[in-house]
């Protein structure tokens, strides 16, 4: 991916044993220190996101200990549209400018920039827009909204990440652009195919005006992130296979939009039974259609162990070969994301966090904080650089920038 992480063999080299006549190779306790390490580096950045995590919601989110009222909306709205600021800097122009400055101030450098830009976009549609169209307007029962404002970022995080992950950027490093060039004409190009979308898809569903969407705003948010997870999971996780087999880079674009349409809207069935099995019939009953919602639910939590896993544990495994790397990272992050999944609805949110009930059994909303750890991850591992922890790899070069 285009955002920094560790080098494709973990980002640990091991380090060069001393030498005499004949060689000596490393001792077993050597060999086993160094074998640790990228978990201890993937561990101990974990522990660092959840305590963030946690800490910041209680600050600004918490229903019950912040100080201010602001969950579930404007939080979820800035929230998402800080995650499309860091993907502009990050994926798409891969941190231009921002890469030369030194830790902490590019950390701070691009917290500052997320939060500011994040909080007067929210702003701007809700006093601004929201004075002109209802549909924008804070009053909205709800705070529906800002999360009509909002909802332009669930198409955009698919859009402009596949421009990424899996286009490569095409078609502009072809053309001759560096970055930020790359990025720059990279956001404007995909910023109309993504409006299409947030038009003909998203609005109709939300909108106070009579209207007949294509699929109630359940499904689309269900079967749109079920395709964002196809993206970051062959892009990423899987380096881009199959797509990457089409060629040239024309059709490996080509055959990556509609590939991850059709895989996305697999996992998208796949993941309403699943979800349906967690949650048992009665709380599957008591949400009705919202339950067409809940792929994207599970989404995000596989989203979040996808991306911690490529930066932060440095997409392990990666030489056992392809289809053994593949395979163990697939199920790995997939079982964590639906022990997560089962850990946040079942017990987190009501008695961590201070969510309210949505219906038997369970409380709160993933795509509310799972996304919150998702910036923190983007924030803290990327932004950052995992600040503090890289005496654990202190012998081994930093995290690298560029795809």
């Amino acid at each position: 991916m285009s955002t920094e992480q560790l080098p494709s063999d973990g980002g640990i080299a091991s380090p060069q044993p001393v030498r005499s006549n004949p060689p000596l190779a490393p001792d077993s306790s050597e060999r086993e220190q160094q074998s640790s390490r990228w978990v201890l580096f993937g561990l101990a950045n974990l522990a660092v996101v959840l305590a963030l995590s946690v800490a910041g919601w209680y600050l600004i989110a918490d229903p019950v200990l912040s100080p201010w009222d602001l969950y579930p909306m404007p939080f979820n709205a800035a929230l998402f549209w800080a995650i499309l600021f860091v993907v502009f800097i990050g994926f798409n122009a891969e941190f231009a400018g921002f890469n030369r400055l030194g830790q902490p101030w590019r950390g701070l450098a691009i917290t500052g920039g997320t939060a500011v830009f994040a909080v007067l976009v929210t702003l701007l549609l809700a006093a601004g827009l929201g004075k002109v169209d209802l549909d924008f307007a804070p009053e909205r029962d709800g705070g529906l909204g800002y999360f009509t404002g909002a909802l332009f970022v669930l198409f955009g995080f698919g859009t402009f990440v596949i421009s990424v992950l899996n286009w490569q950027h095409w078609p502009w490093p072809q053309l001759g652009l560096k970055q930020p060039a790359v990025g720059l004409a990279e956001i404007a190009a995909v910023a109309g195919p993504t409006m299409l979308l947030y038009f003909v898809l998203g609005m109709p569903a939300v909108t106070s005006s009579e209207a007949h969407p294509v699929m109630a705003l359940d499904t689309v948010m269900g079967w749109f992130y079920s395709v964002i997870v196809s993206v970051i999971l062959t892009g990423q996780t899987l380096d881009n296979w199959p797509w990457r087999l089409a060629g040239s880079p024309a059709r490996v674009a080509l055959v990556s939009t509609v590939g991850n349409v059709l895989v996305g809207t697999i996992f998208y069935f796949i993941a309403k039974q699943l979800v349906e099995i967690l949650l048992g019939p009665d709380t599957t009953s008591d949400l009705g259609g919202v339950i067409n919602q809940f792929p994207a639910q599970i989404g995000v939590c596989w989203v979040f162990w996808m991306i911690l896993w490529a930066n932060a544990f440095g997409n392990r495994p990666t030489g056992l070969g392809a289809a053994a790397n593949y395979t163990i990272r697939v199920a790995l992050t997939l079982v964590l994301a639906v022990i997560t999944f089962v850990f946040y609805y079942r017990f987190a949110a009501e008695n961590i966090l201070h969510e309210p009930a949505v219906a038997s059994g369970i409380g709160g909303n993933a795509l509310g904080f799972v996304d919150w750890m998702v910036l923190m991850t983007l924030l803290y591992v990327v932004g950052f650089e995992s600040l503090g922890l890289r005496r654990l790899i202190s012998d081994e070069p930093q995290l690298r920038t560029g795809g």
